[in-house]
């Protein structure tokens, strides 16, 4: 039995959520958001949704709690949000906001122009700090990964672009005589 697939997804205030078959809606203050599901059946409470396994297959079993999962992150989202944040670190390398796009300083012999995707909304701060943010949970972290693997942090003076918190693992440099 899924530990987290039992669990009721709570519904706050100024959340609508459609339920069509295998089809979700939740539309929120933020936004909107869809998704179609496999395996999983939902039912709609008062103020809760619960996701039940279709049978009691190994596969449907598999999809219940992420099910749910994908869910709760679709309720957060439209009415909290998400974000993620990214540091810059290196001698002259920054990142500017340029229209769509944000263009990056990275120790290559060329700007990197990074287009913003569609409901992600990329700020930067002091032309070190990043915070990527949006409703879908699955865009922010996707787009925070292709920003982060445009330059990854480096093991000898950990230069590059690293997630806020992320701690590299250093390695000692040559020894000097």
């Amino acid at each position: 039995m899924s530990r987290i697939g039992k669990l009721p997804v709570q519904i706050p205030a100024g959340v609508d959520v459609n339920i069509n078959g295998c089809d979700v809606k939740v539309k929120g203050p933020k936004g909107q958001l869809e998704r179609s599901f496999v395996g999983v059946t939902f039912t709609l409470g008062d103020g809760a949704v619960t996701v039940v396994p279709n049978s009691q297959s190994r596969t449907d079993r598999a999809f219940w709690g992420l099910g749910r999962s994908l869910l709760d992150n679709m309720v957060t989202g439209v009415s909290v949000g998400f974000s993620r944040d990214l540091e810059i670190n290196g001698v002259g390398y920054r990142a500017t906001v340029k229209g769509k796009a944000v263009e990056f300083s990275l120790g290559y012999s060329h700007p990197i122009e990074f287009p913003m995707p569609d409901g992600i909304k990329i700020e930067v701060d002091k032309q070190t700090l990043i915070k990527v943010s949006g409703i879908s949970k699955e865009a922010v972290g996707q787009t925070a990964a292709q920003i982060r693997a445009l330059r990854p942090p480096e093991p000898y003076k950990g230069k590059g672009v690293k997630y806020a918190g992320e701690h590299i693992r250093r390695k000692v440099g040559k020894a000097a005589k």
